[in-house]
């Protein structure tokens, strides 16, 4: 008998498969090696930061800062390489402990104060844009030859077209199911998700984990900053609004359970694959509204909460069923 907790990811690759078939029945181009290059470029830094998400609502918490972070990391990036003399690189690494220490600042308060994560993280998110307006308001062009050189880098050259971001997007997915699935890590992330009490008992620290998880997803969110400023070409502060739910979106469609405790991050990769592949469908057809791909993810998202919802129900009635 299938494991009830696995259905959820099983119904994102059923329906995944399924967009493939139908987008290869009407556009067979779009099954080619450079259209899928493109889909992984494309949804890169959206991919990298639902990563952090997966394990933030794994724990059955949630993070609303990492769109604000994700314009905060390009505006820095951008006025530091515009200001001074470091190098790219330099810049990168300033950038990620700024944004790691941001995220375990906000988990240390989630667990000191007991404080709702959707409070701490909604003022992050202020907290962060507000930050990227003060540094610039206007868009600011990186001009920097490194720059130059990273966006023109192809892992796969010719037709496979597999762009060095596109490549850091898989080896990020990689590496966080490793993280999630093969370490204590990850095993106390699945126990936090079912409760402090539940967590305490496996002999793991709820505060540790609270912060470890914030500041992973912040390091996650410095990261897809510095891939969005690669993709673009500059920094914003206005940019990647929304971001935030939209990476919430693709862990919930890709199987995690919004309670926590429950979820796979091969299954979010999924879930922003999907969504990429929406948005390339309504391009190569030319008649359908940009707004349709909202719709779908709307219908989709709302599906697969229903459907978490029933795999709750089931689950308490076999515990009430067992015999006491």
């Amino acid at each position: 008998m299938t494991n009830p907790r696995l259905l959820p990811l099983l119904a994102t690759i059923a329906i995944f498969i399924l967009a493939l078939v139908i987008c290869y029945i009407q556009f067979p181009n779009m099954i080619s090696t450079r259209v899928m290059g493109n889909l992984l470029t494309d949804n890169a830094y959206l991919g990298i930061v639902a990563v952090g998400m997966t394990v933030v609502i794994l724990s059955g918490g949630i993070d609303l800062s990492v769109g604000s972070v994700i314009a905060f990391s390009g505006v820095l990036i951008a006025v530091l390489l515009r200001d001074t003399s470091l190098h790219p690189l330099f810049v990168f690494a300033i950038l990620l402990c700024i944004t790691t220490i941001f995220g375990a600042a906000m988990g240390g308060l989630i667990h000191a104060l007991v404080m709702p994560a959707f409070i701490v993280t909604l003022a992050g998110m202020f907290l962060a844009r507000g930050a990227a307006y003060m540094l610039s308001i206007d868009s600011v062009p990186i001009q920097h030859e490194f720059y130059q050189v990273l966006q023109a880098y192809y892992l796969l050259p010719g037709r496979g077209r597999l762009t060095l971001i596109g490549g850091l997007m898989l080896i990020v997915f990689a590496i966080g199911m490793l993280i999630v699935h093969k370490t204590r890590f990850g095993t106390a992330v699945y126990a936090l998700g079912g409760g402090e009490a539940t967590a305490r008992l496996m002999g793991a620290q709820p505060g540790r984990i609270t912060v470890g998880i914030y500041a992973f997803s912040g390091f996650m969110a410095g990261l897809s900053g510095i891939v969005f400023s690669i993709y673009t070409g500059s920094g914003y502060s206005l940019a990647t609004v929304g971001t935030e739910l939209t990476a919430i979106a693709a862990v919930v469609i890709g199987g995690t359970l919004l309670t926590g405790g429950a979820g796979y991050v091969f299954g979010t990769l999924i879930g922003v694959l999907t969504m990429g592949l929406i948005q390339t469908y309504i391009v190569f057809d030319g008649t359908l509204s940009s707004w349709w791909t909202r719709i779908v993810i709307g219908i989709l998202l709302l599906s697969f909460i229903l459907m978490q919802k029933g795999l709750v129900r089931l689950a308490r009635k076999g515990q009430e069923a067992l015999p006491a």
